[in-house]
């Protein structure tokens, strides 16, 4: 499935075409996409499939080779400026001054941005309060917890108030109450307007926050819609199995591999689509027949994760 949104002026990001190579690698192979206004847009794939390049370009990082791009009005690559003044940036790696106090970190930031003094101290306080730092406003950032990084980079980017934010992958490496959190900003700032474009290895991050979710795999787009109608779109329900000993887990893979079923190496369960009533049995019997105990069997819906492993599978 690939649902191309046309651009309209509630657009504020939208890209038609793009393409980029490195040397003989073509990592973008034409990529369309539409963020509307106020809404948050989830961008997913396997490790290279094109996803940080895609922010690259969208935030003038990096310029494509073919393509077009606009975000919050401007062209990317003929307005560079213009799209740096609309658009707030939180990358994988932190940005954050370890030897300066989270308050000294975002009143620098503001000063960047040309905010006078008293402005600058008082936005810096309004996002300390706001990402739940206050208490920690005069500690230096650096005796600061995994989670409270990340809250405060993603304080700084919003510093100027930028009504597009380009968050990538900004919970990897967090603890679930950290991730948790950090979701709870997040929805915050939709609800006040703010455009996201989020790129995560988190399907279940995808599947909370997003209002569409965008796959590419090999550089394409491979499915654009909401959470719902892709789950809708994988259909049938889901046999979890583990077998019983973790030495089978790969065996097990290897006679259901004809069945379409993935295997998770880190919950040691294979998972595949069931056709018709019959299908649990066949499995079942195929398992046994190759003298593999299951220890557990389950029947699942559809998630994000089984339409993640589908698409991408299909299209690799």
């Amino acid at each position: 499935m690939n649902v191309i949104h046309s651009t309209t002026f509630t657009d504020a990001i939208h890209a038609r075409g793009l393409t980029k190579s490195f040397g003989a690698t073509r990592v973008l192979a034409g990529i369309d996409l539409a963020v509307p206004t106020g809404s948050l847009v989830a961008l997913l794939g396997p490790n290279g499939s094109g996803k940080t390049t895609t922010v690259r370009i969208l935030t003038t990082l990096l310029a494509p080779d073919g393509g077009t791009a606009v975000v919050g009005g401007h062209d990317v690559t003929r307005e560079g400026v213009a799209v740096r003044r609309v658009i707030g940036l939180t990358s994988q790696q932190a940005t954050v001054d370890d030897l300066l106090t989270g308050r000294e970190n975002l009143e620098l930031f503001a000063g960047l941005y040309h905010l006078g003094g008293q402005r600058a101290r008082h936005r810096a306080t309004e996002l300390l309060e706001l990402f739940g730092l206050a208490d920690a406003a005069n500690r230096r950032a650096g005796t600061y917890s995994g989670g409270m990084r990340r809250r405060l980079d993603l304080a700084a980017s919003m510093v100027a108030a930028p009504p597009i934010l380009f968050l990538d992958e900004p919970t990897t490496g967090l603890d679930p109450r950290s991730r948790a959190d950090l979701w709870a900003v997040i929805r915050e700032l939709v609800a006040s307007g703010t455009t996201i474009l989020l790129t995560t290895q988190y399907l279940e991050e995808a599947d909370q926050l997003a209002d569409r979710v965008v796959v590419i795999n090999g550089g394409r787009v491979v499915a654009d819609d909401s959470p719902e109608a892709l789950k809708r779109q994988v259909g049938s329900e889901r046999l979890a199995l583990r077998p019983a000993r973790a030495v089978d887990l790969s065996r097990a893979g290897a006679v259901l591999a004809g069945s379409g079923a993935y295997l998770d190496a880190e919950s040691r369960e294979l998972t595949l689509a069931l056709h018709d009533a019959d299908h649990l049995r066949r499995t079942l019997d195929l398992l046994h027949t190759a003298g593999i105990a299951v220890a557990r069997v389950e029947l699942r819906t559809p998630t994000l994760d089984d339409v993640f492993f589908e698409l991408t599978a299909a299209a690799a």
